[in-house]
């Protein structure tokens, strides 16, 4: 997290999706909360890296988070998975820890100094994960109504068979639950996750207009997706600066 002041916001309370958090209710923030969904081997990673070194370059302090960041949970959710006889419910629930755990200890407080927080990946991920293992789509919200509206939310869009390419290229096997293969979907691992990452890709579709996602052609060089996110993150930080 590097700290830069250059840049400022104007401050304002926060929006939360649903109950929130009552010692957060009139808290005023003066950063701004921006997140990339997308799939594993999206691109999402590198494309965090380019934008907060823009950002930073550009006079803005970031600070980056994203799944498995706690220092309470992250582990813990790590061990439990290798077992694979986590429960569905159990697993949204440990999620929604270590989402919690980061919200409230690294978020808020960055948000609260003035930083652009660049999330990579934010509760909609963790929500189609639910909902496509079988969990309530009004639960997995409701579960989540603590968590704040971001700025800008980005889903890096791409085609599974594109997509199982670039897990290869950067893994030797595919990952057990990225895979679906909790779900017993198929017997072969590799159409287990096309049908797999084709529900979570419908999922996300279908989310589009409730949360404000924003698609953005995921199936492009690293350099295309890279100008489209810096073109839209730097319009909307011009008319909020």
């Amino acid at each position: 997290m590097k700290q830069n002041t250059k840049k400022q916001f104007e401050k304002r309370t926060v929006e939360f999706y649903g109950h929130g958090i009552k010692h957060l209710e009139d808290v005023e923030i003066k950063g701004r909360l921006i997140v990339i969904e997308g799939p594993d081997a999206s691109g999402r990673s590198t494309e965090i890296e380019l934008i907060t070194a823009k950002l930073e370059a550009d006079g803005h302090a970031v600070l980056n988070t994203g799944l498995k960041r706690s220092e309470l949970v992250s582990r813990g959710i790590l061990e439990a998975k290798r077992d694979y006889n986590l429960g569905r419910k159990t697993l949204a629930l440990f999620y929604a820890a270590d989402f919690a755990d980061q919200f409230e200890y690294k978020i808020i407080p960055a948000l609260q100094a003035g930083y652009i927080v660049l999330a990579d990946r934010y509760i909609y991920t963790l929500i189609a994960r639910n909902v496509v293992r079988g969990l309530d789509r009004k639960w997995s919200h409701n579960l989540y109504g603590f968590a704040i509206k971001p700025d800008l939310v980005f889903y890096l869009d791409v085609d599974p068979n594109r997509l199982i390419h670039r897990v290869f290229q950067k893994n030797s096997s595919l990952d057990y639950y990225e895979s679906g293969a909790d779900l017993g979907l198929s017997d072969d691992m590799f159409e287990s996750f096309l049908i797999y990452q084709r529900m979570i890709s419908k999922e996300f579709h279908m989310m589009q207009k409730r949360y404000g996602l924003i698609p953005i052609n995921g199936n492009r060089s690293v350099s295309e997706i890279n100008a489209d996110l810096q073109k839209r993150i730097n319009l909307f930080l011009e008319k909020n600066i």
